[in-house]
């Protein structure tokens, strides 16, 4: 592509020409005296092979998310601004790398399943003894009564490291997630951590397994490679959800109250005087009707702008990765983690022409009740934290800057359409069999015949039936 010029103001050269787009550039600077590029250089963070072969790791760079070209004809550009350039990665070259070995891992256990107990012990076991880390696990759990009664964690059990939901903080203390169990380990292990997430090893012993690529039989030489950093990873971006109520006859919180979560919630000048709580969402939001037999009537508002009322049952706020969870059963298209975006998707609304739309991922979105509502609606937040929002109640849902990494048996690519034909059994049909020979030259000349009594013209028939 050949040099292109763009005339601007003095600031808007300077900050171009000192801005280096390392991603779609590499070592270059993207300035104005630079030809633009078309495609995105092939980076990737480890150069150690995936879990799976090579051959099976390497792809075309059709796969690359083209380097947007900012100049329009010889006089239009779009004004440089660095920190709202967004970059599509191919989702294959997404790896895995630790600046230092990591030294804690935290084991999340499906609570009251018995048949986990021995994968449990195997994995502490191998944990503590072969790989000299320290297990965290979170207090309830080694209070479960199966585990309690159970001798076979006799060695391990004084060396756990606990901790409690909502009370203890180990945000910092993390270098590694391993979750046993089905996709519900996953979710859970999201809302532990409200700011940024550690790498998610998810092994499936559950039911679904949608979220959970990792087969157990094998899992030293699988845990191994991650922790040298032999792994692809894809991110999947999270919602961040902030719930502002009105104080209904309780103190006022002050204006840098702690949420829920035990997370820090900023108070904007219009929220003063309200109840704030912030929650990370990894999958969905819900908004629904709850027990009352009435229609919800939600107002939806687009960065600031009323873009629908919904009269239904409720509305999901998803993200790509809860596309297909309880979106999907609503009748929303199902969307690949790496795409930034948001899914709006009513439920049982009552309009014959509300489809579900996508939305990009950096907009706004404000859901409140409609001043004509005749009730309240329920939410929740990734089916926990069911509350009750009212009059006055708004919450406010963008993406947040902390996508949860979830790391892969393959690659991105290959484990979602994976999950979707085994778990969802997408496009399962019978296959249609095909024509012997005899029979497609039959077809044929029957074909023919069609085709030479319709160029003759209709066929008159008399009463006795003769043609």
């Amino acid at each position: 592509m050949e040099q292109e010029t763009v005339s601007g103001s003095a600031e808007l050269r300077a900050e171009a020409a000192s801005y280096r787009c390392s991603a779609c550039h590499g070592d270059e600077d993207w300035g104005l005296g630079h030809p633009i590029r078309g495609r995105a250089k092939s980076r990737s963070l480890s150069a150690a092979p995936a879990l799976a072969s090579t051959r099976d790791f390497r792809r075309t760079r059709s796969l690359h998310g083209p380097c947007p070209v900012t100049t329009f004809g010889p006089k239009a550009c779009v004004l440089q601004n660095p920190q709202t350039i967004m970059h599509i990665q191919d989702p294959a070259s997404q790896r895995l790398t630790w600046n230092k070995s990591p030294k804690s891992v935290l084991v999340i256990k499906k609570i009251r399943d018995a048949s986990l107990l021995q994968p449990f012990k195997e994995l502490c076991v191998y944990l503590m003894e072969e790989s000299n880390m320290v297990v965290y696990v979170e207090k309830k759990v080694l209070e479960d009564p199966a585990v309690v009664s159970d001798d076979r964690l006799g060695p391990v059990k004084g060396k756990f490291c606990t901790f409690r939901e909502d009370y203890d903080d180990i945000s910092n203390q993390i270098d590694l997630i391993i979750c046993l169990g089905g996709d519900g380990t996953l979710l859970y292990a999201s809302s532990l951590f409200q700011g940024s997430v550690p790498p998610v090893m998810a092994f499936h012993l559950g039911s679904l397994g949608f979220l959970t690529p990792f087969n157990f039989e094998n899992f030293q030489s699988q845990v191994t490679q991650v922790i040298q950093g032999n792994a692809a990873v894809v991110l999947r971006s999270r919602l961040r959800v902030r719930v502002a109520k009105e104080l209904r006859g309780k103190k006022a919180a002050a204006p840098s109250g702690v949420s829920e979560n035990g997370v820090p919630a900023a108070a904007p000048d219009t929220e003063v005087g309200k109840q704030l709580m912030q929650y990370q969402v990894l999958n969905e939001v819900v908004i629904d009707r709850g027990p009352s037999s009435y229609l919800s009537n939600v107002d939806v508002y687009l960065d600031g702008h009323l873009i629908t009322t919904v009269q239904g049952d409720g509305v999901i706020v998803s993200t790509p990765t809860g596309s297909t969870a309880y979106a999907a059963a609503a009748g929303a298209s199902m969307i690949h983690p790496n795409v930034p975006a948001i899914m709006i998707t009513p439920i049982c609304p009552h309009s014959l022409s509300f489809r579900p739309i996508v939305v990009p991922a950096g907009v706004e979105l404000k859901i409140m009740l409609s001043p004509e509502a005749r009730n309240t609606v329920w939410v929740s937040f990734d089916g926990r934290k069911r509350q009750e929002v009212r009059h006055g109640d708004s919450i406010s849902i963008t993406t947040s800057r902390y996508p949860l990494p979830s790391i892969c048996v393959r690659d991105p690519v290959s484990d979602w359409f994976e999950s979707l034909a085994q778990c969802l059994h997408w496009n399962v049909r019978k296959k249609q069999a095909h024509f012997a020979e005899d029979e497609e030259d039959a077809h044929e000349e029957d074909g023919a015949g069609r085709a030479g009594s319709q160029a003759c013209g209709p066929a008159i028939c008399t009463r006795d039936g003769r043609t």
